[in-house]
């Protein structure tokens, strides 16, 4: 019998990356703040969870200045999104032989 949790990421398994990543499917970008509203997080909560989407090479962070504020913008890297549409679709499969 295949393992039907196999194609399940772990990278995906918190709350709050599953959030990141699910808002930033349906958006070109993100920022610091918009995520956070979005999401009821910490600043630190947030940046830690970015930080490993990041490690994982699954969301890009830009930085820059607006005027004389910083700004930090996320965005779904090619391999982000493949890899995130390959879980939701794993968690389908799992739900459907429930």
């Amino acid at each position: 019998m295949k393992n039907i949790i196999q194609n399940i990421n772990k990278a995906f398994d918190h709350r709050i990356r599953l959030g990141i990543m699910s808002i930033l499917m349906v958006n070109e970008s993100a920022d610091f703040n918009m995520l956070k509203e979005l999401l009821g997080v910490t600043d630190g909560n947030l940046a830690s969870h970015t930080k490993a989407l990041e490690a994982e090479n699954y969301i890009m962070i830009e930085k820059q200045f607006i005027g004389k504020k910083p700004n930090t913008r996320y965005i779904a890297t090619k391999d982000g999104k493949k890899a995130f549409r390959e879980h939701i679709e794993a968690l389908e499969k799992l739900i459907q032989k429930s």
